[in-house]
């Protein structure tokens, strides 16, 4: 079973940064495509970045030149590090991966950005 926690979420001010991880549990992370999403209130889940198999990225404009994606293998991790951040940017920011035909999500970090 594909097991997803996230973590670093938290209250920052405008322009400043953090760094979220996403643990993975259950899967080779190396094989797996593994996204991030964020829904802030009243609004719809939005996907914000991916890093694929192949450790290519993509981002939604939303955040491109500010967001950066990563992984590491070795503590079988993924990482959304934020800059820049702004009030637009408060939400619940979610992990994603589609392993075995399945989709798995994590329980969600809240960040909230104060202007």
């Amino acid at each position: 079973q594909v097991h997803l926690v996230e973590s670093g979420g938290g209250l920052v001010q405008s322009g400043g940064s953090l760094r979220l991880t996403c643990r993975a549990s259950g899967l080779v992370l190396r094989l797996a495509s593994m996204s991030w999403y964020r829904q802030a209130p009243g609004k719809p889940r939005e996907l914000i970045a991916s890093v694929n198999n192949e450790g290519s990225t993509d981002y939604a404009a939303t955040v491109k030149g500010r967001f950066t994606v990563s992984r590491d293998g070795r503590t079988s991790s993924v990482y959304l590090q934020m800059n820049s951040l702004g009030p637009e940017d408060t939400a619940v920011y979610y992990c994603n991966t589609h392993w075995r035909s399945r989709s798995f999500w994590g329980q969600g970090t809240q960040v909230t950005v104060s202007s």
